[in-house]
């Protein structure tokens, strides 16, 4: 127990340090931090390696490279912005680093439907961030998966609910509360493409299988509320951030699984091509494929049963 009381207070430490800094010297740690990641040999730089040539194989051997780079790059600017994001106030967060909104028309429309509001936002650009902005408009219930190191979960709870959020970790009462939320009007929010556990569909992620979760689909099609994906986009030069709400396709909530989990994996295709250095590639996405074998080196045949505090 010491030694988890140990971990999280370094932690908190560490995030209320980086708190303290610009945006533009964060980006400037982001970057350094992303280029010794793509110098250095690491498990991170294999596994967005193998997910880029999986997802881009057309693309020739040097833009795979130069995305992958970005993509370190990107990686360490999402991870020092949690500080700030956890730490400082929320509304001094929105009303400074969010500087656009695209599809604003759709958010309204939808939390004007009556029904609730379902946002699924993929693990892209400043996910963080747009959890601060929509809780400050509208009442948010969002689903999260438990962090692997236990210890760390109170400072993510604490981090993500000071704009008025409700956190509800993945599983039967969590899936009652977002049911509860949408039929009081709410949004609620999903993370739309960890490899989820189950007998759950395949569908194509950028021509290649993957095992695709279809909870949104099912809540989608028992309320009928509307589903919009949503992510934040980092502008260059730390010029803060524009937000994205992009109309789900129809099949969403098509009781068929396989045609709902295409259409998630179509939103998150959506959100991803706005940037794609901007995604998460260092997440083993693909982990569990139809024939049983793991297209990441060293690992051959294994699940992707736990996910790291970063993707929770």
């Amino acid at each position: 127990m010491a030694v988890r009381h140990w971990k999280t207070r370094s932690v908190d430490g560490l995030l209320s340090f980086f708190a303290l800094l610009p945006l533009p010297a964060l980006h400037m740690l982001g970057w350094l931090v992303g280029h010794l990641a793509y110098i250095l040999p690491n498990r991170a730089r294999l596994i967005a390696a193998t997910n880029i040539n999986l997802c881009f194989p057309s693309k020739p051997t040097a833009q795979q490279r130069r995305l992958l780079r970005l993509c370190l790059v990107e990686t360490g600017k999402t991870a020092l912005e949690i500080g700030p994001i956890f730490k400082r106030q929320p509304q001094h967060l929105t009303r400074r680093w969010v500087v656009d909104v695209f599809g604003a028309e759709h958010l309204t429309a939808a939390m004007d439907h009556g029904t609730g509001t379902i946002l699924l936002a993929p693990h892209y650009g400043c996910w963080e961030l747009l959890n601060l902005w929509v809780a400050e408009r509208h009442p948010l219930t969002a689903l999260y998966r438990p962090p692997r190191q236990r210890s760390l979960e109170p400072i993510l709870l604490e981090g993500r609910t000071r704009n008025g959020a409700r956190m509800l970790p993945a599983g039967p009462q969590g899936i009652r509360g977002i049911m509860k939320a949408l039929n009081a009007g709410e949004s609620v929010g999903i993370l739309p493409d960890q490899e989820p556990e189950g007998n759950e569909p395949f569908a194509p992620l950028f021509g290649q299988p993957a095992k695709t979760m279809t909870l949104a689909s099912r809540v989608a099609y028992k309320s009928q509320a509307p589903v919009l994906f949503a992510c934040a986009r980092r502008l260059p030069a730390a010029k803060g951030f524009e937000l994205h709400f992009i109309p789900a396709d129809a099949d969403i909530a098509n009781p068929d699984p396989q045609l709902a989990a295409a259409a998630v994996n179509r939103g998150v295709e959506a959100c991803v091509r706005l940037a794609p250095e901007q995604y998460q590639w260092t997440y083993k996405r693909f982990a569990t494929q139809p024939d049983g074998h793991s297209p990441y080196p060293g690992r051959g045949k294994r699940r992707n049963k736990r996910k790291t505090a970063t993707r929770a």
